[in-house]
């Protein structure tokens, strides 16, 4: 744990409610001079401590050492997106940062004339796909039944607990978008 970081995360919390070093101490049970040296980051609290720092300023122990909310906002830069090369010429780019326990993925897929990746397998039940098509043609196979083709600007939701298979039956490159909200992850995605 940053010690600075958590102590700059108190006192911006105390002054928020217009408390002082004093009030503070007196609602939390916790001395001034232990408060003022966890503001400073000089001291690494214990777990009574930060509970009792937490009750006095009126929020949850997890609100009081969550990250700050600097780190709610993740920026992945177009260097930092990772490409991934597939045999027959597909390419995926993962557009989305990962941010731990969302489990949501988007990604920009380009399959060359005549590519036909193997199939994959369902996600768990209570998952969403949704599938843009930018240029050319995609053509989705859903549970070996339903054939679906989608032209450049078409799009589609499907519940994404099912196998699905991806493929370019035309002579043209084609490239689409998955946006999905699954329920756990699973191995590659288009």
């Amino acid at each position: 744990m940053d010690l600075v970081a958590l102590g700059k995360r108190v006192q911006r919390l105390r002054r928020e409610r217009d408390m002082t070093l004093q009030e503070l101490a007196e609602a939390s049970s916790v001395s001034v001079s232990m408060l003022s040296a966890v503001e400073r980051g000089d001291k690494a609290p214990t777990v009574v401590v930060l509970d009792r720092v937490a009750a006095g300023l009126g929020i949850r122990l997890a609100v009081l050492v969550a990250e700050p909310d600097d780190d709610r906002v993740i920026v992945r830069t177009a260097a930092d997106q990772d490409v991934v090369d597939e045999p027959g010429g597909w390419q995926r780019t993962i557009l989305t940062p990962v941010v731990p326990g969302v489990n949501f993925e988007w990604i920009r897929s380009t399959l060359p004339p005549g590519c036909a990746p193997d199939e994959y397998p369902p996600y768990a039940a209570g998952s969403h796909e949704f599938i843009y098509a930018e240029s050319g043609t995609v053509t989705l196979t859903i549970d070996h039944q339903r054939t679906i083709e989608l032209s450049a600007g078409d799009s589609i939701y499907l519940a994404a607990d099912c196998t699905l298979r991806y493929a370019n039956r035309t002579d043209q490159p084609c490239t689409y978008y998955v946006a999905a909200l699954i329920m756990r992850p699973r191995g590659a995605r288009p």
